[in-house]
C-alpha cells in the first residue's frame, strides 16, 4: 500500500536518487534549460523550487543551506545573483516542462525543463555560438584560399622545371 508514499524512487536506490537530483538541479541552475525525462524533471521540480525560493530568502543561513544541496559554488552565486531575483515577486511555478518526443535508442520519453524567463539567455547562447561558428567558418575558408593560392604557384614551378 501506498500510505502517504510521495517520493518518486525513479528506479534508483536512496543515494544514487540524492545524487541524480542534486546533479541535475545544478545543471539546471547553471544552464537555464535541460533535457531529461518526464519523471526525472517532475521529481527535481520541488527542489528546485526550493532552491530559488532560499535564493529569494537571500540570507547567509538560505545560502549555506543551498550550498549543501547544490554541488557547485558557481551555482550558488548564479542562484544568488541573477537567478532567485527573476523571481521577485512570483510566489511559485518558477519552472516549465515542455514535452519533446522520444529518444532514438530506447524510445524513452523525453522533455525539456527550463525556468520560466530563461529565453533571453538560452537567445543570447544561442547568439553568441553562431557567432563563434561563423567566425571559425571564416577562417577555415581564409586558410582555404591561401592554401589554393599556393597549389598553382607549387604547380607552375614543377612544370618550368621539366
Amino acid at each position: 500500500m501506498r500510505h502517504r508514499g510521495s517520493v518518486k524512487k525513479i528506479g534508483r536506490n536512496t543515494s544514487h536518487r540524492r545524487a541524480l537530483l542534486r546533479n541535475l538541479v545544478t545543471s539546471l541552475i547553471m544552464e537555464e534549460r535541460i533535457e531529461t525525462t518526464p519523471t526525472k524533471a517532475k521529481a527535481m521540480r520541488p527542489h528546485v523550487e526550493k532552491m530559488i525560493t532560499l535564493g529569494k530568502r537571500g540570507d547567509v543561513a538560505a545560502r549555506r543551506l543551498a550550498l549543501s544541496y547544490m554541488m557547485t559554488r558557481e551555482s550558488v552565486e548564479r542562484l544568488f545573483d541573477t537567478v532567485a531575483p527573476r523571481f521577485g515577486d512570483r510566489n511559485g511555478g518558477y519552472l516549465r516542462i515542455i514535452h519533446t518526443g522520444w529518444r532514438k535508442g530506447d524510445g524513452g520519453d523525453k522533455c525539456f525543463i527550463e525556468l520560466l524567463g530563461s529565453e533571453k539567455v538560452i537567445e543570447a547562447k544561442r547568439a553568441k555560438r553562431a557567432e563563434v561558428r561563423t567566425k571559425r567558418q571564416e577562417e577555415v575558408r581564409k586558410q582555404m584560399e591561401q592554401e589554393q593560392a599556393q597549389v598553382p604557384e607549387q604547380g607552375g614551378e614543377e612544370e618550368g622545371k621539366k
